[in-house]
């Protein structure tokens, strides 16, 4: 039994004008149709009329035809330029003063009447009427609804704090309702956040207006769980929230009186219209708390990356003082080429840890072959040529390096073939492991060496352009004589360097 129910005859719904210049006409119509128990006004004058259905409200108009100073047919002509919805019922005196069925069909009158000393057939045209009034009042609830709905759920769907979420689905639902109170209750076990709810609460309770009680809740969530559908309890209606799985929660409205159908089909439709908006908020935010750890992590990564790069070539540098420094100008001479040629920022990323690396299988060579004063014999200059295989193998056992592992073994290949260690010609090489090549072979030339002293830029320039075609790619020879004439950012950039 629903608490404080309360009965309604729907003809008090419904309101009536009587139009007759025959005062004791409209005192009967009056009189009949009120005790009937629809509420109805009268008028006599059909210019006063149209005014009151210009200002008032009413359902349904009935009016004489034959009157003074205008007839009917022109007094529905006139309110028909501004009302198209009045329900219009024409009284005539006899059917030979009816109206031609063309004009009732224009002016849109829904029916007449043959006056008479009894009503019954009158009653009748009035209560179809009355269907069709309450039939479009239900189109017309169904179509603002669905309305409210459509706007609100976009922005609902652009809201990511929980409370916002629920507060606006609680408000909507409420204007759709017409409720006085309304709640949102989801199961703590359903939430991908349990945060949201203390340890000892089976729910996450949002309410507006009179907040039900945990036991009610409870109560009426466990009757939509059992039915799967919209449910009344008491003042309560309730509709369930799911997820892809299950029922995890219920929707309540508190209103007065019992709901309409189209209350019923609304609450369902936005139902779950609002169970997805819940869980695409809670998994936006899961997925950006996600990503938020994952770019911490991405960061303590990209922190250890620099430190092993750090590490790994400091081996390779304090193993002989005279190429301390080499690798990274390696790798700057190399960058300078890359951008001058407009390559993105990956690449050229990618390119600098080649650089850096590039000798790092000289950590393998002994010390009296890398440090040796005097010209190597041919069995030490092999084990020399060694170090590019040796520190694509130490650099293959770390996942992080793997994408730059082809570019340290291909660091000492010849355009024309003759390189090694594996003999790679042309394209086949390469590209970043042909810019090395280029900056790598400028540094040697330009550094003091423990076997030699510095050849200077201008020779160190002359062997590159005499190199163009056999042992360096000619374009990328092009590109790096244009990084040279930049004289001012070179002297800058590499006295940083040694910073």
């Amino acid at each position: 039994m629903r608490k404080h129910q309360k009965v309604v005859d729907i003809t008090n719904s419904y309101s009536i004008l009587a139009l007759d210049d025959d005062p004791t006409m409209t005192l009967t119509l009056q009189t009949y149709f009120q005790r009937s128990g629809y509420h109805v006004d009268v008028e006599n004058d059909p210019y006063k009329a149209i005014e009151r259905v210009r200002n008032g409200h009413y359902d349904i108009l009935l009016l004489d035809f034959l009157m003074t100073p205008i007839c009917g047919d022109q007094v529905v002509e006139q309110i028909r330029s501004f009302n198209q919805d009045l329900f219009i019922i024409l009284l005539t005196g006899h059917k030979s003063l009816a109206p031609p069925i063309k004009t009732i069909r224009d002016l849109e009158i829904q029916g007449y009447y043959e006056k008479s000393d009894r009503f019954d057939q009158l009653e009748l045209l009035v209560e179809s009427c009355i269907k069709s009034i309450k039939q479009m009042r239900t189109i017309q609830n169904y179509q603002k609804g669905l309305t409210k709905i459509t706007e609100d759920m976009p922005r609902i769907y652009g809201l990511r704090e929980r409370k916002e979420i629920a507060d606006k689905l609680l408000q909507t639902a409420k204007d759709l309702m017409d409720g006085q109170s309304v709640y949102l209750a989801l199961r703590r076990e359903s939430l991908l956040d349990k945060s949201a709810v203390e340890p000892d609460e089976p729910y996450f309770l949002r309410s507006m207006g009179e907040a039900p009680s945990l036991e009610e809740v409870i109560q009426l969530s466990e009757r939509v769980l059992r039915q799967e559908a919209v449910q009344e309890d008491g003042d309560w209606v309730v509709a369930p929230i799911v997820n892809e799985k299950e029922i995890v929660g219920s929707l309540g409205v508190r209103i007065e009186g019992a709901p309409q159908y189209y209350q019923r089909q609304l609450l369902g439709i936005f139902a779950r219209q609002a169970s997805s908006a819940i869980w695409n908020g809670m998994l936006q935010r899961l997925l950006i708390e996600k990503n938020e750890e994952l770019v911490k992590a991405n960061n303590i990564l990209r922190e250890n990356y620099t430190q092993i790069i750090s590490a790994m070539r400091l081996l390779v540098d304090t193993k002989d003082i005279y190429t301390r420094g080499h690798s990274d100008r390696v790798a700057y001479y190399a960058v300078r080429i890359a951008r001058e040629m407009g390559k993105d920022q990956a690449f050229c990323e990618q390119l600098h840890v080649a650089g850096l690396f590039h000798d790092i299988g000289k950590i393998g060579v002994p010390d009296n072959i890398l440090l040796k004063d005097g010209r190597l014999t041919e069995e030490e200059y092999a084990k020399i040529k060694e170090h590019p295989a040796a520190g694509a193998k130490i650099l293959s056992s770390l996942t992080r390096f793997q994408p730059i592992v082809p570019i340290i073994r291909a660091h000492h290949e010849r355009i024309d073939g003759k390189g090694y260690p594996d003999g790679l010609r042309g394209a086949q090489i390469p590209l970043e492991a042909r810019i090395i090549a280029v900056a790598d072979s400028y540094d040697a030339m330009t550094s003091n060496r423990r076997y030699r002293s510095s050849l200077g830029e201008e020779k160190a320039v002359k062997e590159l352009i005499a190199g163009k075609g056999s042992q360096f790619d000619g374009e990328l020879v092009d590109w790096f004589l244009r990084v040279l004439q930049d004289k001012e950012t070179l002297k800058k950039d590499l006295a940083g360097l040694e910073d």
